[in-house]
């Protein structure tokens, strides 16, 4: 009888299983006429191409994937994919918080990272088959499994990947949610965002979503975007002559009177005596020699 004992050299940073949190998983299959719209997260992203063929735009660059490419995305990075009809792009997506990519490699900060797996598949899609029926069965201890399938996927990534990275604790995931909301109001203040939109887009509690909010800006995320509004309507009324009901419905507030109310909240005056102000600050100018 022959016996082959391995003990295992645990490093002391290896003894500490991951804070991270895995919030979701699911998969998708696009096709061309799936029209994306480009959008960030307050969690870490891994999705991971099961088949088909598509683009990836990352902070408007566009990469071409296709099965077994992983992508990474962090938290507060714009990101979106694309499908073709020919070749519908079907993938898995992971939302994890508590981890995001934190090396650098040469040429580029590492936010980001695409990286294929087709040399190790077969370990990749057994891993992420058994979270997906674990997580959709629930059976008992379902939660546990998933995060060690997670724990065991990084792991993997940090083996393949060429990028000095790995993946790290996030030290102000707050912060990465706040600038995330931030950045989709500054784009979207035109449109009709409430507080339920912004909470779903970043996979968050909406109260935890306005209390992090306000802690870090002190402002809300609703009086920052009447604020951009409030910001946009004083240009134009000074310098356009717009009525005041068509700025109201340019700047998606949803009646003139609650423009008239907001405006005078923030400015202590109204829209009409603004823009009055304005055109006689203006003739003054004028007949200054």
């Amino acid at each position: 009888m022959s016996t082959n004992r391995y003990d295992f050299n645990f490093q002391e940073n290896s003894r500490k299983r991951s804070a991270a949190r895995l919030l979701y998983v699911s998969s998708a299959k696009y096709g061309g006429d799936w029209h994306s719209t480009p959008h960030t997260h307050s969690c870490s992203e891994l999705f991971y191409v099961t088949g088909g063929t598509g683009k990836f735009l990352i902070e408007d660059q566009s990469y071409p994937v296709s099965a077994d490419d992983l992508i990474i995305v962090n938290p507060g990075v714009e990101h979106t994919e694309q499908g073709v009809n020919a070749s519908p792009l079907e993938y898995i997506v992971l939302g994890i918080e508590g981890l995001e990519l934190s090396g650098i490699r040469e040429e580029k900060e590492s936010h980001y990272c695409i990286v294929n797996f087709r040399g190790m598949k077969d370990n990749i899609r057994f891993y992420l088959k058994n979270m997906l029926a674990e997580i959709e069965a629930k059976s008992p201890g379902y939660e546990i499994i998933c995060s060690s399938l997670m724990e065991i996927l990084s792991i993997y990534l940090t083996r393949q990947t060429d990028f000095s990275t790995t993946l790290a604790p996030v030290r102000r995931k707050a912060s990465h949610l706040c600038a995330a909301v931030r950045r989709y109001i500054d784009s979207h203040y035109k449109e009709n965002i409430n507080l339920d939109l912004l909470a779903s887009m970043n996979h968050v509690n909406k109260f935890y979503m306005v209390h992090a909010f306000t802690e870090e800006y002190g402002i809300s995320p609703i009086s920052y975007m009447i604020g951009i509004r409030i910001e946009e309507a004083r240009h134009l009324l000074k310098n356009d002559d717009y009525s005041l009901a068509l700025i109201s419905r340019m700047l998606g507030f949803s009646s003139p009177s609650y423009f008239s109310q907001s405006f005078k909240k923030f400015e202590h005056i109204s829209p009409g005596e603004y823009r009055k102000r304005c055109k006689q600050e203006a003739a003054k100018r004028a007949d200054t020699p």
